[in-house]
């Protein structure tokens, strides 16, 4: 359902409260450079009531705000970026893969994309609200499967026949220690060695060999015994 009428989303939000239906909101601000999407559990995240608009919680009219004549701005990239999100989101829900963002905002001024999650109002307005919020918090915290797949886990093997080990044999090296402050998204590929690490050897002249002790027999006896 689409809707830009503020009671209207009161209206939806009271009926999802009451039934413990989760659903998704989204928006966009009066002047057309910015909006939001929320995905809305009753209990566990903010609903509609806990965070209203400030016309909402005004208690002010819609119907005295608009005047003949006079429409709201209105940029159709914004409300096709928003609304992408919203789809975006619902399949990510719907069909359980990637990360189903709980609020996404868009500020077009400054490409600012806010992310976070909003925690129900302990006293919102909304009576099935706060009842569905205790129903919740009495539940027991199931823990999130994707930090238990973040841990890596220690293989260990049963038999170790030939005692075989492994060892960190890497080299420490002053460009390596030093920490280097990069972009994010970037990252170095290779660190270089410590000029301290690298052994200079001194060019020999073509043509020229080392002088030594022994004499030519000496030399022509080890190449026959050879």
């Amino acid at each position: 359902m689409c809707s830009w009428i503020e009671s209207t989303r009161m209206t939806i939000n009271m009926a999802c409260n009451q039934l413990g239906q989760t659903w998704f909101e989204s928006g966009v601000s009066e002047n057309a450079v910015s909006g939001h999407i929320q995905l809305i559990i009753p209990g566990e995240s903010a609903c509609f009531a806990c965070a209203p608009p400030l016309i909402v919680a005004s208690g002010i009219d819609e119907k005295t705000l608009k005047k003949d004549g006079v429409c709201a701005a209105s940029l159709p990239t914004t409300m096709g970026v928003v609304a992408g999100f919203l789809v975006q989101n619902t399949l990510k829900k719907l069909l359980k893969f990637g990360e189903v963002s709980w609020y996404l905002g868009y500020s077009a001024l400054t490409d600012f994309f806010p992310k976070m999650k909003l925690k129900p109002n302990p006293t919102c307005d909304d009576l099935d609200c706060v009842q569905r919020q205790q129903e919740f918090n009495a539940k027991p915290k199931e823990v999130d499967a994707a930090v238990d797949q973040g841990k890596e886990k220690q293989v260990v093997h049963e038999e170790n026949k030939w005692g075989i080990s492994l060892v960190d044999e890497s080299v420490d090296t002053e460009e390596t220690r030093t920490h280097v402050q990069l972009t994010e998204g970037v990252t170095l590929a290779y660190s270089l060695p410590a000029t301290d690490t690298l052994s200079i050897v001194e060019d020999v002249p073509s043509g020229e060999v080392d002088e030594s002790e022994q004499s030519l027999e000496d030399l022509a006896r080890q190449l026959k015994s050879m």
